[in-house]
């Protein structure tokens, strides 16, 4: 099958969150597959400068309402891979330094990164099977394909698949947006009452357009169905209840594998975790931290935001450092109170726990390796790939049950040998309090603990089942293409 694949994120090129890491990892895996795969991205002022690609191979005219948007598309080869990328080239609109902005022109960046994809496609006289769609930021491709494209041969058996990583981010704009669309009589397919209340929602449009729906775990698709999770959209996607699919993400397990990870100081297996110790002693030294052994360490790498659920540890992590000897390391930045709250914890316990501020991909691949305990207290969670990471690692994930968090870690029972982590139900801080508790004391059983160590590290979080779960996807939707006369 020949698939479009539309992005706003590329990992290691573009990345916020997972789905650069998504869009770094299936494409490849599909090609493994035997099948033709375009990725689309903009071309970034960063990625111009990480993939130095080559010049543009054409340059072209995109009229969207009264605005005419000169484009070129350059290639490159993603590292590590043997999949080109097809770089959206138009420094107006992508010469900026970060990936996403708060100007007034943000929608016009990525109708020029969908619209320009499609063009391309059509000017190449390459028919894709598929255009895969990727959350708000191209989340219009389905619409232009019904309305604008419609006539196109190009187009004649094409399908929509749009996937949902985040129902938090939906790119809703002013209703006055409507102009640069150029769908012309078509504006009538837009959701005419929120045109009204003065608003236009790119992701709501491709909702209602996109022939086949997925998101990026099953529980999650059943939860955005839900007033609770739906985030206003779930009347919306339990019309597309039937057309709704939940496809677990996968992760990069040669990138992610303590047995050959070059951030780790020493490498190990689930037939050799003694030597994960000298990863932890080496992480605390690095941090400051006062290494003993048998002393646990609870981590976290995440962005710090209210869906992180980062609130939740302002009283239950001093509250359990003060009743038991443990180091508490972390790692991340966001929200300015909740930066502050773990600066405070760092403060109130020198020598015992430190705050990191930033990103740092060695540190994070050292704190996979080096803490016991990992946590993940999501209030909402569509995928997830810290806690993949930490099984992998040998590290126990202490998570709430929610979205990819519950598909992925299951409860563990000392009696029965059988669970990969620690799991609570309720977002509540008493929630949390019990999950890290029962793993602090299910971590003093060394033969308990080497049990549930073992158990993570040997379940399959590859993306090679996930890429044959979007095959089959793919397959079905194409198979409702109508034949052309």
């Amino acid at each position: 099958m020949r698939i479009a694949y539309l992005t706003s994120e590329l990992a290691p090129w573009a990345k916020t969150g997972g789905l650069g890491d998504v869009s770094a990892a299936l494409p490849p895996e599909l090609q493994k597959l035997g099948h033709e795969v375009r990725v689309f991205l903009p071309l970034y002022a960063r990625v111009r400068v990480a993939a130095a690609p080559g010049p543009a191979l054409e340059r072209a005219v995109l009229r969207l309402g009264a605005l005419r948007i000169e484009y070129g598309v350059a290639i490159a080869r993603l590292p590590g891979t043997d999949l080109d990328v097809w770089l959206i080239d138009c420094p107006p609109l992508y010469e900026r330094p970060g990936i996403y902005t708060q100007d007034d022109d943000e929608h016009l960046r990525f109708l020029t990164l969908t619209c320009a994809a499609l063009d391309s496609c059509r000017r190449s006289e390459w028919t894709p099977d598929i255009v895969h769609a990727h959350d708000w930021q191209t989340a219009l491709a389905p619409l232009y394909l019904k309305s604008v494209y419609r006539g196109a041969t190009a187009f004649a058996r094409t399908r929509t698949v749009l996937t949902i990583h985040n129902l938090g981010y939906q790119g809703v704009f002013g209703a006055e947006v409507k102009e640069d669309l150029g769908l012309g009589e078509a504006e009538g397919l837009l959701h005419q009452d929120d045109l009204r209340a003065g608003r236009l929602g790119f992701l709501k449009s491709g909702l209602a357009y996109a022939d086949a729906l997925s998101t990026v775990s099953p529980t999650y698709a059943r939860e955005i169905q839900t007033e609770r999770y739906g985030m206003g959209l779930d009347g919306v996607l339990r019309q597309r209840a039937r057309d709704l699919v939940g496809i677990l993400n996968g992760i990069d397990v040669a990138e992610w594998n303590p047995r050959t990870d070059k951030h780790l100081a020493s490498h190990y297996s689930e037939k050799s975790l003694g030597r994960k110790e000298t990863n932890k002693e080496k992480l605390l030294a690095s941090l400051g931290l006062e290494y003993t052994k048998r002393v646990p360490v609870v981590g976290i790498v995440s962005r710090l935001t209210a869906q992180k659920g980062i609130e939740l540890l302002e009283s239950v992590i001093p509250e359990v450092m003060g009743e038991t000897d443990l180091r508490f390391v972390a790692l991340g930045s966001g929200e300015p109170r909740l930066e502050h709250m773990l600066q405070t914890i760092q403060q109130r316990f020198p020598g015992r726990a430190c705050f990191f501020r930033g990103f740092n991909e060695a540190l994070a691949h050292q704190i996979e390796a080096g803490a016991d305990l990992f946590l993940m207290p999501s209030l909402y969670e569509p995928c997830g790939l810290n806690q993949m990471y930490s099984m992998r690692y040998g590290t126990a994930p202490v998570v709430r049950a929610t979205g990819g968090l519950a598909d992925t870690v299951h409860p563990f029972d000392p009696a029965t040998g059988e669970g990969t982590g620690f799991v609570f139900e309720h977002y509540t801080q008493d929630g949390l309090r019990w999950a890290l508790r029962r793993g602090l004391q299910v971590y003093g059983d060394a033969r308990a603990w080497r049990k549930l160590q073992t158990n993570g590290m040997a379940v399959d979080f590859s993306w090679t089942t996930s890429a044959r779960r979007y095959q089959e996807l793919y397959e079905r939707v194409a198979a409702t293409a109508e034949v052309p006369r």
